[in-house]
Formats: C-alpha cells, structure tokens, sequence
C-alpha cells in the first residue's frame, strides 16, 4: 500500500470452494456433434459429385456404345458405266463453226476451233472436242457441263432411223 492506494491482484487466486470454470461451455458430446456436423457438410458435397460424374461417364459410355453399332462402313457408289465405242459412233460429229451453245470445250476448257472436229451431245446440244467427249463419254453416260443423263433411247432412235 502506497500513499492510500490498494492494489488488487491482477489476476484472482482461486478459491477453494468453487471448481475452475471450463474454457467454453460446452460438453463433450456437443463437440462430437458440432465435429461430426463439419465432417458432413465436408464430405457430403464431395459424395454428391462424385456420383454425379460417375452417372455422367455412364451416360458417354452408354452414347459411345449405342453410336458405334448404328455407324455402317461406308458404302461404296457403284461405279458409272460409260458408253461403248459403238454408241460413241452413233452421238453427232460436226465442226465447231456449227456449235450453236458455244466453242468452248467443258472437259479440256480450250476453245474449239472452226475446222476442229466436236462431238454434240443429244438433248442439250453441249459440244466438245470428238477426242475429249469420247474419253469423258466412254467412263460417264452423262454431259460434263449439265450432267444431262444420255438415255438408251436416243441410241434405239438411231438403229431405227440409221443416216
């Protein structure tokens, strides 16, 4: 005690009647379930994606399986048959001074001069050099520039009619 003033303990001596009070008011059961609560709010989420990817793999492999049995090899297109060289004699030869279309030809893309020789296709009239028709003729059974189907008719029309 120093002038009048009297200090007290900064910190209290325990008194032997009384128990020291617990740092928090919490039992131990409380703390078993307040830790079992985290574990689950942790855990859960992490279950729940997880079954979610495992339902969403199934799903692809389900799709990939289903898929592959629908997909046929590809088929191959049957090949074009040609004309004979028999037909090719029967198409019209002219000269390209009487080409009516144009004087271009569609399979070499050079101009047809007046005294070349051209082979007309029947039904649309579309000339060609006789050389580049009967080459592109003899591996197709149609015009290069409309794809105009030569039909068999127009070669029963000329053993009738022969010229």
């Amino acid at each position: 005690m120093r002038d009048g003033v009297h200090y007290a303990p900064l910190i209290p001596s325990p008194s032997p009647s009384r128990p020291p009070a617990p740092v928090n008011n919490l039992s131990p059961s409380s703390n078993q379930n307040m830790l079992l609560s985290v574990f689950l709010a942790l855990f859960l989420p992490c279950v729940g994606m997880s079954a979610v990817f495992l339902v969403y793999i199934c799903l692809l492999w389900y799709a990939a399986e289903n898929n592959q049995t629908e997909i046929s090899p590809p088929v191959k297109q049957p090949t074009e048959k040609g004309l004979s060289p028999s037909e090719l004699d029967k198409l019209p030869k002219i000269t390209g001074k009487e080409l009516v279309m144009g004087t271009e030809c569609a399979v070499c893309l050079d101009e047809i001069e007046i005294e070349q020789p051209a082979r007309l296709v029947p039904g649309c009239n579309h000339g060609f050099h006789l050389q580049c028709a009967d080459t592109w003729l003899s591996k197709h059974s149609v015009c290069p520039v409309c794809r105009g189907k030569l039909d068999s008719q127009f070669f029963i029309a000329s053993n009738e009619n022969p010229c």
